[in-house]
């Protein structure tokens, strides 16, 4: 049953422990660490003040047809569906939750209200959502928008789901993915980084190679995308070529009539449905809240969002709608004016006024090492890899006057260049420069309300960020309040059976939730929890680890995910059990040895016996059916690291408000991502296995029940 959200008034937030007044008692609690794996961000910024909200407006009853009956009849027994083997899908199994599922979507639609579905796994969630769509594009003018975590979900849509639904429903609709124009290749600019000013403008010698076999693979690719270029290029080469935002010529351009990405652009737009991932989304979305306007966002007008991972929702709104500026980042973009070590770049042409811009482009790429080395520096100091960057710890800019001494420079020596390709350049460059000292600024003065601003280490380079920490509010105005509707969905999304904690997070509104049945049985899985475990906390943990780990990989011969909430607990396990591993013959697969994801993953599913060791991105989004995983080990507790600036100041704020941080943010999040772990085992009916639980406060502390009655199988304590 659809239950619908009592909107709070503005500022408030659903009171989440009220629901754990049973559980919860007042304890001195230090969550152990669980370390995210760091991704690329989005460098748009923005605050609620900055815009006017729509009033919220849904699709004309034109738009909004009644599509009920044609899901429930393609869904039913004898229905469409029911010939899917035929195209090379599953055998039909009808599944009672996937009718509810596409029925509700139907009935949101034509209500002009949200949605927000818990299907667990097993509920067929592509087809359910997917076959309202594809109903309601013989409808609406507007397109749907897909957007999804990650790129396994998308291809799994595009290649296989989408192309045997246009078979089953015998409608012609249009679909399409989209991508950040980053992921194709410019042709003006590989022209020009490919021609006769080729030596001087590559920042290596060595990049030639991979420009003349890009030169030959765009000569037989169809949509000049990075994914489709089937050999290895060098880190710094595909940004030298891509497509960017401030580089761009438009309809101006030369190459314009075989424009990569605008070809992909005139797909999205004509497309019924289309598929994208959160960053693009979200940067959307920030676009046109900062006042782009139609038209002024990266995706088409669309009447209708589909959120699938949806449990992402809150840290991808912060990530994408934050600031980000990196040390590598402004380098790179320096570099590419004028690299002093290999002597290339923009500004390597003669005249004198050339040479006073090539002494500014090093004396601002020597204070930009100067700027990040402070922030560096402060979190040597302390040890840490991130940490709140506060009033008291406020370093001076200098760099910024040499930047802007740079962009004087340069701007008006573009506007001496006839070659239009070659200003383009240069002036792509300066959009950067200004962007820059607009994001130093932001950062210095702490001018974007309500975030918390932290520096970090990435990638050797430092990174400065700020966070927006009131979500909730923006996401209730800028996603959930608008004239399109929203309808979010994962496996994941209550605690304790209640949607409190995520609306709350999210501030979703205008709509209800429906919690879906698991259509898997009680008897698929069983917990075992350890009892010869001591606390996280105690000496012996990690030596117990050890001696636990082998013990309950004998009950499954193997075919396990040991996973681990820390890189440096994962790796000292691993080396102990090396020679265990050897001696049984069980293959030892590690998360950041020498594989990617998809690498490991593939080898796992292939050797029958082989053991994976993984931390954060093994606890979601990874799917093995069948006996090749058996076994799920969850090392520890997923608490989230309490050090962590966002989650500090998320933790914070909670206080300050008089209300306890554990009980309303720390307990629900490892709960969820404890459900999340959890959740790679079952993923067919045909599946079997155990989920072992090393951590004993799940029967020594009072919050432990919540952890194991979150999942639907027994428990035994062994």
């Amino acid at each position: 049953m659809i239950k619908p959200i009592d909107n709070p008034a503005a500022g408030e937030e659903p009171d989440f422990a009220e629901n754990f007044s049973d559980a919860f008692e007042p304890e001195s609690f230090e969550p152990e660490s669980f370390e995210s794996e760091s991704s690329e961000s989005s460098s748009l910024e923005f605050r609620i003040e900055d815009f006017e909200v729509e009033e919220y407006l849904p699709e004309s009853e034109e738009a909004r047809p009644d599509l009920r009956p044609e899901c429930d009849g393609f869904f039913a027994p004898g229905g469409p569906l029911r010939r899917a083997a035929e195209f090379g899908g599953r055998p039909y199994e009808f599944r009672p939750q996937q009718l509810e599922m596409a029925g509700a979507i139907a009935d949101a639609l034509r209500n002009g209200e949200n949605l927000c579905i818990e299907a667990p796994t097993g509920v067929g969630k592509s087809f359910a959502y997917l076959v309202p769509l594809i109903y309601r594009s013989r409808f609406s003018s507007r397109p749907a928008v897909i957007s999804t975590e990650t790129i396994n979900l998308q291809e799994q849509l595009v290649g296989k789901d989408i192309p045997l639904l246009r078979k089953l429903t015998g409608i012609d609709f249009k679909a399409a993915i989209a991508k950040g124009r980053r992921n194709y290749l410019c042709r003006r600019r590989f022209a020009l980084m490919s021609g006769e000013q080729r030596d001087q403008l590559l920042p290596a010698p060595g990049l030639a190679m991979d420009m003349n076999r890009l030169g030959k693979w765009m000569e037989r690719t169809t949509d000049g995308n990075r994914d489709s270029v089937e050999f290895q290029l060098d880190p710094a080469t595909w940004p030298l070529v891509c497509c960017e935002g401030g580089n761009c010529l438009g309809p101006k351009c030369t190459f314009f009539r075989n424009c990569f990405y605008y070809k992909a652009r005139m797909e999205w737009e004509s497309a019924d449905i289309v598929i994208a991932n959160h960053a693009l989304f979200f940067t959307d979305l920030a676009m046109r809240a900062a006042g782009c306007g139609l038209g002024g966002g990266l995706l088409p007008n669309y009447g209708t969002v589909l959120i699938d991972e949806a449990h992402t929702l809150e840290n991808n709104a912060a990530e994408h709608l934050g600031l980000y500026l990196s040390r590598a980042g402004i380098v790179s973009t320096l570099n590419r004016l004028f690299n002093q070590e290999s002597a290339r770049g923009l500004l390597m042409r003669k005249g004198e006024n050339l040479l006073e811009m090539r002494a500014a482009v090093v004396a601002a790429r020597d204070e930009a090492y100067g700027f990040f080395a402070a922030y560096e520096n402060f979190l040597q100091e302390r040890q840490e890899s991130a940490r709140t960057v506060n009033g008291s710890e406020h370093f001076p800019d200098q760099l910024s006057p040499k930047l802007v001494k740079l962009h004087s420079l340069v701007s008006e020596f573009a506007e001496s260049v006839d070659d239009a390709s070659f200003r383009t350049e240069l002036e792509a460059q300066l959009i950067r420069c200004r962007e820059f000292v607009d994001g130093i600024a932001q950062f210095t003065d702490r001018s974007i309300p309500d975030a918390v601003y932290y520096a970090e280490t990435e990638r050797n380079s430092v990174a400065l960020r700020a966070a927006p920490l009131n979500v909730a509010e923006l996401l209730g105005e800028l996603l959930f309040n608008q004239d399109f509707t929203v309808t979010l969905c994962s496996a994941t999304l209550t605690v304790r059976n209640s949607f409190d904690y995520f609306v709350g997070r999210t501030g979703f509104r205008n709509g209800g939730t429906l919690k879906l049945d698991s259509p898997f049985g009680r008897d698929q899985a069983k917990i075992c929890v350890s009892r010869r475990m001591p606390d996280p906390k105690s000496e012996d943990y990690a030596d117990a680890l050890i001696e636990e780990i082998p013990r309950f990989l004998e009950m499954t011969e193997g075919k396990a995910f040991v996973l681990f909430t820390n890189y440096q607990s994962m790796r000292r396990t691993a080396e102990a059990l090396r020679g265990y591993f050897l001696e049984k013959g069980w293959r030892l697969l590690i998360q950041g040895e020498g594989m990617n994801r998809t690498a490991l993953l593939r080898e796992f599913r292939e050797d029958l016996h082989s053991v994976l060791f993984g931390t954060d991105s093994f606890w979601t989004g990874v799917d093995v059916p069948g006996e090749s995983l058996s076994n799920v080990i969850v090392t520890k507790l997923p608490f989230a690291v309490p050090g962590h600036p966002l989650i500090a100041a998320r933790m914070a704020r909670i206080e300050a408000a008089g209300r306890s941080s554990f009980s309303e943010y720390s307990l629900p999040e490892a709960v969820l991502k404890f459900r999340q772990g959890a959740g790679r085992l079952i993923r067919s009916r045909e599946d079997r296995g155990i989920i072992v639980l090393l951590d004993r406060r799940v029967i020594s502390k009072y919050y432990g029940k919540i952890f194991l009655n979150s999942l639907p199988y027994r428990f035994e304590i062994i």
